[in-house]
């Protein structure tokens, strides 16, 4: 018990060291040299593939995107040690700036934490349902239903407003295929080392 308790207040030390450097970032207005830029990439840039999703448009995107962050580790916290988020929160910003960059040619920028969270969450769920917990399906339904809708129909006009730039409705879709890919790798590797 004393593990698991040692283990959730790790991985809460860790999203509180995210919450700082996100919000000391936007402070520093460092947008030129640390965001999703497909030129700059094209570059040579690469670790604006990470960094790009630290990065938020105004305040509200910022409170938005911290508050998501933590209402899914809240949400998710029995699946994660220190160790474990930090290595999925890293994958995810990796894999969501790599998703972008290869297959939404058109989309010459992005910044935010939205497309990450979209595959924290669609990990979570699916983590949820491994370990038995039945409203892992409903959650998966729901990020399905609500990546789907903003497929066909956009994103909310008072979201866009309030964050004062188009929603990333790209980000939201590579983050939930990055979420079932890195919960496939994560399952394959438990398989590997089990059987070793």
């Amino acid at each position: 018990m004393l593990g698991l308790t040692t283990s959730i207040r790790s991985s809460y030390l860790i999203a509180a060291v995210i919450t700082a450097c996100c919000i000391f970032l936007y402070f520093l207005e460092l947008e030129s040299l640390l965001a999703f830029r497909r030129s700059a990439i094209g570059a040579g840039d690469y670790w604006r593939l990470i960094s790009g999703n630290l990065l938020h448009t105004n305040h509200w995107h910022l409170v938005m995107n911290l508050a998501g962050l933590w209402v899914l580790l809240l949400l998710f916290k029995p699946h994660f040690s220190a160790l474990s988020f930090t290595s999925v929160f890293i994958l995810l910003c990796a894999l969501q700036g790599l998703g972008l960059y290869l297959f939404f040619p058109l989309l010459s920028g992005y910044v935010g934490l939205s497309g990450m969270l979209h595959g924290l969450f669609t990990y979570g769920a699916i983590k949820d349902i491994a370990a038995g917990i039945k409203s892992g399906y409903l959650l998966l339904a729901g990020v399905f239903i609500k990546v789907g809708y903003e497929q066909i129909f956009g994103a909310s006009e008072q979201v866009t407003q309030m964050i004062d730039a188009r929603v990333a409705t790209e980000a939201h879709l590579i983050g939930v295929v990055t979420g079932i890919l890195l919960s496939i790798l994560v399952g394959l590797l438990y398989k590997l080392n089990s059987k070793s």
